[in-house]
């Protein structure tokens, strides 16, 4: 309350101060006006006709009228300074409220200002507003490599060239951060007006940006949506080009998507998959399946490679391809892992000690520095042998930070846990991985297992891998064997060890147990020493 009794008496000040010195000025020009004249003529004849001098009193009061008026002349003067001053203050406050500093841009709240009278003249005039969503691919790595002047001065460039891609009557926009809004109207039966922009500014933002001396590459994703499709305000017309926005970005980048309903429903489901992870994950509803890894020299049971599950208690069994995405991008994968390591080491305890446990590494897990000591900590306190894990970690795992790769693994490997690269082959620089890294195994990829027969350059593929780690003296194992002719294949080739769906889907902690126990592979189960492992025959019969 304070603040505003001092916002409303200081113009209220202002303006009583201008009155009091207008009605000095008045005064002293009236007095002057009154004194002045006959001042005037008495000295005159004083000088000229020898009479009496003026009145020493009124020539007093002369001067002090010369001096009001001079003061009220120098005090309107100061006055109009400060008026004109203070209305460039209040105009450049305007700006910066509306504007954004660095682009000249509307601002987030400009642009629901303005964008909403544009909206009721497109309804108005029977036109459709276009807005758009723009947010720059790898912009971040900019700022990291170059710092934030050199980020700075792109945004501006990149500003200027959406500002030439519009249309004479548009608004342009800067969010926040990389992420740029316009809007136009245009006639709604001419869409690919809207989409000749959207491609011209996707096409120009892939093209390099000459900045402060550098060559800069980026890209861009956005979002189109149109006020005429179900779009009651401009506050829906936002959104709807955000959700496109994150579409676009989802498809790979470096294009552009329309709004369409689809998309709100599918960011509604994964908005409630993110929800019921975070309750999922210590409820331990996500929990460990388990796929067969069998030995192709032997035909034996080697190991299983530990996968997730979410078991929801309404929708069922969800995919790790819906939920483990939403992980990483939330950070809730580290928890995630930790819990699904634990439980599998759990009820593994007991196995063979021939059989081995295979664990996925997520490339957001490598960026901390302490995932070994985690891993470490969870093999102690669940009292499951170290030389039996096997940690799988992707080539593109790798590029971010290499050696602090390297100091995870180095840690693991000193506890005796084994490395595997995992997805051998789709990768850019993987003989260098290999040099760097002290791997176990190499992991072919199950796309090019899967097409081992019908496609030529993946049998080559194939081939290659298995020649290079027999060369390095590194097994390798295929993923996605799913028939007899691959696995035949596969053993001509060399190739040391298989999984996949020919030899069982993958099984619950129940079924991993009960299968277990069937060979005789449980640690409780006496004569377990003596007993053959199982035969990949009974375990496809199991399957």
């Amino acid at each position: 309350m304070a603040l505003d009794l001092e916002q409303t008496t200081e113009p209220e000040a202002g303006k009583s101060g201008d009155i009091v010195t207008g009605a000095i000025s008045v005064a002293a020009i009236l007095m002057f006006v009154g004194t002045g004249s006959s001042v005037l003529s008495t000295t005159l004849q004083h000088y000229f006709e020898g009479g009496a001098p003026a009145d020493r009193t009124l020539v007093i009061a002369l001067l002090l009228n010369v001096a009001l008026i001079l003061f009220g002349w120098r005090r309107h003067n100061a006055l109009r300074i400060e008026v004109r001053v203070r209305a460039a203050a209040e105009e450049r406050a305007h700006l910066l409220a509306s504007r954004d500093p660095l682009t000249g841009f509307l601002n987030r709240r400009s642009l629901a200002e303005e964008g909403a009278a544009m909206f009721v003249r497109a309804n108005r005039r029977r036109k459709a507003m276009a807005l758009m969503m723009l947010d720059l691919d790898h912009f971040k790595t900019i700022n990291d490599m170059h710092g934030h002047a050199v980020g700075d001065a792109l945004l501006r460039a990149v500003a200027n060239e959406i500002a030439a891609a519009m249309p004479p009557i548009a608004l342009t926009a800067r969010l926040g951060g990389d992420e740029f809004s316009c809007g136009f109207l245009f006639d709604p039966t001419q869409p690919g007006t809207v989409e000749r922009i959207a491609e011209k500014l996707v096409s120009r933002m892939s093209q390099p940006f000459d900045v402060e001396g550098l060559r800069l590459h980026i890209s861009c994703s956005l979002g189109v949506a149109r006020s005429d499709f179900e779009c009651p305000s401009i506050d829906a017309l936002m959104r709807s080009a955000d959700i496109a926005m994150y579409q676009a970005k989802k498809s790979g980048r470096n294009r552009f998507a329309w709004f369409d309903q689809s998309m709100e429903r599918e960011l509604q489901t994964r908005n409630e998959l993110e929800s019921g992870l975070r309750t999922a994950i210590p409820r331990q509803e996500i929990v460990p399946y388990f796929e067969q890894q069998v030995d192709l020299t032997t035909n034996k049971l080697h190991g299983f490679e530990v996968l997730a599950r979410w078991e929801h208690p309404v929708r069922g069994l969800i995919s790790p391809e819906l939920f483990i995405p939403i992980a990483e991008e939330t950070g809730m994968i580290a928890d995630l892992s930790l819990s699904i390591m634990r439980q599998s080491f759990i009820a593994a305890r007991d196995w063979d000690p021939s059989l081995s446990l295979s664990i996925n590494i997520s490339p957001w897990q490598l960026r901390d520095a302490w995932l070994a000591q985690k891993i470490i900590k969870v093999l102690t306190e669940t009292g499951f042998p170290a030389n039996r894990l096997e940690v799988e970690i992707t080539e593109s795992s790798l590029f971010d930070n290499l050696a602090l790769a390297q100091s995870i693994v180095g840690s693991l490997k000193n506890q005796g846990v084994r490395l595997a690269l995992d997805d051998f082959g789709t990768g850019y620089s993987s003989l260098a991985h290999l040099r760097a890294l002290p791997f176990d195994r190499i992991k072919i990829d199950k796309s090019f297992v899967m097409s081992l027969n019908e496609n030529a350059d993946s049998a080559a593929i194939v081939n290659a891998i298995a020649r290079l780690g027999e060369s390095l003296n590194l097994p390798v194992t295929a993923e996605g064997v799913e028939d007899a002719a691959i696995e035949e294949r596969l053993r001509a080739i060399g190739c040391a060890k298989a999984q996949g769906w020919l030899y069982g889907r993958p099984l619950s902690v129940t079924g991993v147990r009960r299968l277990l126990a069937e060979r005789r592979l449980l640690a409780q189960q006496q004569g377990i020493a003596e007993a053959p492992a199982a035969e990949v025959t009974s375990q496809r019969l199991a399957g």
